[in-house]
């Protein structure tokens, strides 16, 4: 079964739930295409470090001056030192961190051949494949201690179901800033090997 997560109103990438827990599901995702732009930390500041990049592109600074629709989520990620990928702002998180990848989803009607180029030499147009994730889903506020504790929560189910993940984990918001932190879906994936 191919869905998005009715739950929320603005558009979202296609997936397959494979199988649910009382702490996570598996999904299956449909490849999408993302904007995005790699910041320095702290973690809980990359998010609003990167919005006005990405959200220049998405709002006309592109060639064409094109506007798009906001979509969700807006993803997050650490990465590490072999990336070697343009810093916005000195890291401040750990040594071994060069910053944040933060993505927005492009609308499903667009793919990279159909997406004019960004004006912002920062923001990188770019298909994530197909892929099979653990996702932990989670309310509440966008704290470091709020994402760590569901994290952790995260690790302990997969590994106590003998599921193996690769690379670091993606931080998933699906609600503007603005909104009530009791009303906000935040989720963490995990891409499976």
């Amino acid at each position: 079964m191919v869905a998005t997560a009715s739950a929320h109103a603005i558009e979202q990438p296609k997936f397959a739930v494979l199988q649910t827990t009382d702490v996570f599901e598996i999904r299956k995702y449909e490849p999408y295409v993302v904007a995005e732009v790699v910041v320095g930390g702290p973690a809980t500041d990359a998010g609003n470090n990167a919005f006005p990049i990405l959200a220049g592109y998405i709002f006309g600074k592109n060639k064409g001056e094109r506007r798009f629709d906001m979509t969700a989520p807006v993803t997050q990620t650490a990465v590490s030192a072999p990336l070697k990928l343009e810093m916005t702002a000195p890291v401040t998180q750990t040594p071994a961190a060069e910053g944040f990848l933060v993505q927005f989803v492009m609308p499903r009607a667009y793919t990279l051949a159909t997406l004019p180029e960004p004006l912002d030499a920062r923001v990188k147009l770019r298909e994530v494949p197909e892929q099979t994730v653990a996702v932990i889903k989670y309310s509440g506020t966008w704290s470091q201690s709020n994402y760590d504790e569901h994290l952790g929560l995260l690790k302990k189910a997969l590994s106590h179901a003998g599921i193996a993940t690769q690379g670091e984990p993606l931080y998933s918001r699906y609600n503007a800033p603005f909104t009530p932190w009791f009303l906000r879906t935040n989720e963490i994936w995990f891409k499976l090997k």
